[in-house]
Parts: structure tokens; sequence; C-alpha cells
């Protein structure tokens, strides 16, 4: 993939959960779903009118903890009550990205400890110890901050720290459908309903190599689904381009044979065809 690719899920994602650990659950399967298929981002949109027990700072504390390397949870993450079940998530194990020319280090998310003089750092980044790094001209880094560690070697210690993003994804909250459909990186930008187009072979081979360019994928929730959340009539799905918002509707659950399809689980039918490849 040459673009970054970004999932939009409600705040009452989780609103038919039983508890809060049945919630903390599916969660985890969406922050699966997210490492398994290396979406970049996931962005949390407002949903209040559904929500339910477990709400946006619910749903976005569980994802981002799911996102932070366990080696860093304990550092980055207080005990907070809606961390409480977070055992039942499942390991996300993020593939290392792999460097340039002709290298093959490990990529590892670290968080700075220790701003010293002469432009070095001490991050921890999961290996026995904190370890003293050189800064690069292109970064300016302060205590506390997650940055990126290139690894080449664990015995004897030979890293460095590169000014890109870590391996994994992100998470954050979006004001709406609408902020997280106009970002400038956008790419296409695709909604999921029922009443999209069926997601067919021949509009498989159209679509998934505008998703590898980068894309921005929108979900509802299972109480309502996004047509609903946004006032459209499913009557009037698949809509013109920019009405309202998106590029296209797609329906990537033709003949569901359940009446209701689980975001969670509209998460992994979604992503796994657009992430095939030619």
């Amino acid at each position: 993939m040459t673009g970054d690719n970004t999932i939009v899920v409600p705040s009452s994602l989780v609103r038919e959960a039983e508890d809060k650990r049945e919630a903390t659950r599916k969660l985890g399967y969406v922050a699966r779903a997210a490492a398994i298929y290396r979406i970049d981002r996931i962005l949390v949109f407002p949903d209040r009118e559904a929500e339910g027990r477990w709400g946006g700072e619910f749903v976005r504390t569980v994802l981002a903890y799911a996102a932070t390397p366990p080696y860093l949870r304990k550092k980055v993450w207080d005990e907070r009550d809606e961390l409480r079940y977070a055992g039942v998530l499942p390991p996300m194990r993020v593939s290392p990205r792999t460097g340039s020319e002709g290298e093959t280090p490990e990529s590892r998310e670290g968080i700075v400890t220790e701003v010293g003089p002469d432009d070095r750092v001490r991050v921890n980044c999961g290996l026995q110890h904190p370890i003293s790094l050189l800064v690069p001209p292109s970064m300016a880094v302060e205590e506390g901050e997650r940055v990126t560690v290139r690894v080449s070697s664990r015995e004897p210690v030979r890293a460095r720290l590169v000014d890109e993003d870590p391996p994994g994804f992100t998470v954050d909250a979006c004001g709406d459908i609408q902020e997280a459909l106009a970002r400038e990186d956008a790419g296409v930008r695709i909604g999921t309903s029922r009443h999209g187009d069926e997601l067919t072979r021949s509009r498989l081979a159209e679509i998934a190599p505008l998703y590898r360019d980068g894309a921005t994928v929108v979900f509802g929730s299972p109480g309502r689904g996004l047509p609903e959340i946004l006032g459209v009539s499913p009557d009037d799905l698949p809509v013109e381009p920019d009405s309202p918002g998106f590029d296209l509707w797609l329906n990537t659950v033709p003949d569901q044979g359940s009446e209701v399809v689980r975001t969670e689980e509209a998460v992994f039918a979604t992503l796994a065809p657009l992430a095939l490849r030619d």
C-alpha cells in the first residue's frame, strides 16, 4: 500500500454489549482488524444519541491501549476504569516495517524518557534498558513523546531515531464524519451500507487500486446504519459523489444471512477484499 488508510467508526460501536468485558472484546476485534490489514489510523466520530453505557471516551481509550505496544503500556497508561478488562484484548503483534538501502532493521515504537545534552535522548523501546540515541536534525522531541526507533542489532544494540510514523495504527477523535472525509489525505472516501453498491469481483478490480493509494472507510453503528446516522434515505443510495461527501457507497456483505451485521464484523468483511492484490 502506498497511501494512508483510515477507518472511521462511531462512538456507539459497543452499545449492544452486555457488560464492559464484552464491550472491550468487541473493540479488540476492531483493533485486530486494523493491525491485520495495516490500517494507519482509526477515527472515532460522536454518535451520542445511540451510545448507551459506553461512549466515545471508552471506545478511544480501549482502541488506543490496544494500539500501544505491550512493552510501553505500563509507561503510557495509568490504571483506568476503561481498561479494567484490557486483558481480554487479543495481541496485535504488528509486523515491523523494514528499512531501505538493503537494510532489514526492525522499526519499533519508543517513548522518550529523558532529553539530554548534545542532541541526545534516552528512549524506552522495549529493549532491556532505555537507550541513548542521537536526535536527527529533522526532528525535535520532548520528554514523554512517542517516537520511532530503527533497531538493526540487539546484541550489541545498534539503533537510531527516524523521522517517520511507528508501525501500527493511531487512534483519534473527529468532530463528525464530514471532518474525517475533508482531510487532505482522506484518499478515496467509502461509505459502507447494505444499501450501497454490491462489491462484486469486477467492482473490486476497479476499487482495490484506489484503496491501495489511500482511503477513508466509514462504518455505521450496530443500532443504525450509516445512512440513518447521516440523515440519508436508503432509497437514495448509492448517491452521487460528494453527497454527502463520499466517493462511493459499498455493500461488502451482499445477500447477508443475518438481519444485522455488527460493526466489528463489517470491518473485517470490508477490509479483507479491499486489501486483495492482482
